[in-house]
């Protein structure tokens, strides 16, 4: 069985490597560090044999627009890629995430949500199990959530953009909460839309809470942009300035007080302005918005290059420092809560044996060996058979023990850590270690060791020299004309 997931995942590596090579030949060395790193996870039981680092960090640079209903995300799109690709409309047009990646093929298609499910270089591969995990049968109807689409423009060349249905937090379903946020968590920008058309945006405090609140404390906050949308509708009062304000107020309600707020509308269905001077500002406006969003845009083909290699070291950083440390903690914990109810089991045992003798009951004679060997009584063969019976149920009693307390620790663990990657990854490997056949006194996690370690910090090695080799793509420091763009090639020692 593990054969046969190894060679899954040997398939699927080997498919990403393919079409890094002609994509972007930079990142071929990392999928192998990948590599490396899985082989100490299989080890300590991290995760699973069908599952791969290198499969949880998207490929593709990635663009997420999300937003309420009528938010103007669709038309952004369809500007933006130049196509009308998407539906429009002031109702919701769309009830699926639309995943928007480049064809060579002029004609657009539109796939089903398996097309994504099964591609680990999308950012949705195995969405269908978490789905699952979140609302049982729902994982089976991925194309009721997913869908893929493919268009040929330029723009999207190395990239791909994420369309989300509208949010509107009183029809949200579960599901669709936890691709949302598993959207916000792996994509490289995520533009948030608003409608300034609705006057009254503390009205939307639900849906406010739901888009913003999860940005706040995030150490990349940075790649979140609020874009409020279709201002020219404050035209025929000029209050553009007010309307914005509201808006600002009330992200600032729901707990965003910094970021970058953008002020856009689209100029082929926006209400004709007769005014000169207060069409060019409204213009000019709109232009200076328009040409940051597009940088920022265009910038993440670079950033995402960077991001997977920081992926890439946060990962061996957390085994190294954190995953090993905890989980020795967590077994240390669980032998000694272990060894102590043993005791007590014993203790109870010999509480008992010490009652009988009190009793006067013959229980020496019972234990009398030489009298066994020649001609045992029948109480000896009942108290023989009891003694065997007992030693059996110590040994049950044990493991129950050992399995009672490991459940113990794993309740107390999801207390003590957040539900994150290394919560997971603790949780696997106290499992593994754990095992009824595994003995109680290792002192280390299994397949934690030096072995390990070095293959860790061969790792962290090379995320420097990527890092590097990458620095001195986009960067010339010393001026000098013949400064080269070197490939990345880490030492294979």
């Amino acid at each position: 069985m593990f054969n046969n997931a190894s060679s899954q995942v040997d398939r699927r590596l080997n498919s990403l490597e393919s079409h890094l090579q002609q994509e972007n030949p930079v990142l071929l060395q990392v999928v192998q560090s990948f590599r490396e790193l899985d082989k100490v996870a299989y080890r300590m039981g991290l995760i699973s044999r069908d599952d791969s680092f290198a499969t949880r960090v998207p490929w593709w640079p990635m663009v997420s627009i999300l937003g309420t209903f009528s938010s103007g995300k669709s038309s952004f799109i369809n500007s933006f890629v130049g196509q009308k690709l998407q539906r429009t409309g002031n109702q919701a047009v769309d009830d699926k995430f639309t995943v928007i990646c480049y064809s060579k093929e002029e004609q657009v298609r539109t796939l089903p949500g398996l097309a994504l499910d099964a591609d680990p270089r999308f950012p949705f591969y195995q969405i269908s199990q978490q789905i699952e995990h979140v609302v049982k049968g729902e994982g089976k109807r991925i194309d009721a959530y997913l869908q893929l689409k493919t268009c040929m423009t330029e723009k999207l060349r190395g990239k791909i953009l994420i369309d989300s249905p509208g949010f509107d937090a009183d029809a949200q379903r579960t599901s669709t909460l936890r691709i949302t946020e598993h959207i916000m968590n792996l994509s490289d920008l995520v533009l948030v839309f608003f409608d300034a058309r609705h006057p009254e945006p503390g009205a939307m405090k639900d849906t406010l809470d739901h888009l913003v609140k999860n940005t706040i404390n995030r150490s990349d906050s940075n790649k979140f942009l609020f874009i409020l949308n279709q201002v020219d509708c404050t035209v025929r009062e000029d209050n553009l300035e007010d309307v914005t304000a509201a808006w600002q107020r009330s992200l600032a309600q729901s707990g965003l007080t910094a970021g970058h707020f953008y002020q856009i509308y689209n100029l082929d269905a926006a209400m004709p302005i007769e005014d000169a001077t207060l069409k060019a500002r409204y213009e000019n406006k709109r232009a200076e918005d328009m040409i940051e969003i597009d940088e920022r845009i265009r910038r993440v083909e670079v950033e995402r290059v960077y991001r997977i290699i920081g992926v890439l070291e946060h990962t061996a950083k957390l085994m190294m420092n954190q995953v090993a440390p905890l989980t020795r903690s967590l077994l240390q914990r669980w032998r000694k809560y272990t060894l102590v109810l043993d005791a007590v089991l014993i203790g109870l045992l010999a509480m008992g044996v010490t009652a009988l003798i009190s009793a006067g009951l013959p229980v020496h004679s019972w234990l009398d060996i030489n009298a066994w060997a020649t001609q045992p009584t029948w109480i000896q063969v009942v108290a023989g058979t009891l003694a065997v019976a007992g030693v059996s149920t110590v040994g049950f009693l044990h493991l129950m023990l050992r399995k009672f307390t490991a459940n113990l620790l794993i309740r107390r663990l999801g207390k003590e850590i957040p539900e994150t990657d290394l919560q997971e990854y603790v949780r696997n490997a106290f499992r593994k270690n754990t095992h009824p056949l595994r003995p109680l006194l290792h002192a280390q996690p299994a397949g934690w060791g030096r072995l390990a370690q070095m293959r860790i910090e061969k790792v962290l090695k090379h995320t420097d020299t990527y890092v590097q080799n990458l620095n001195d793509q986009f960067t010339n420091p010393s001026g000098r004309a013949d400064a080269s763009n070197p490939t990345i090639q880490p030492e294979t020692k």
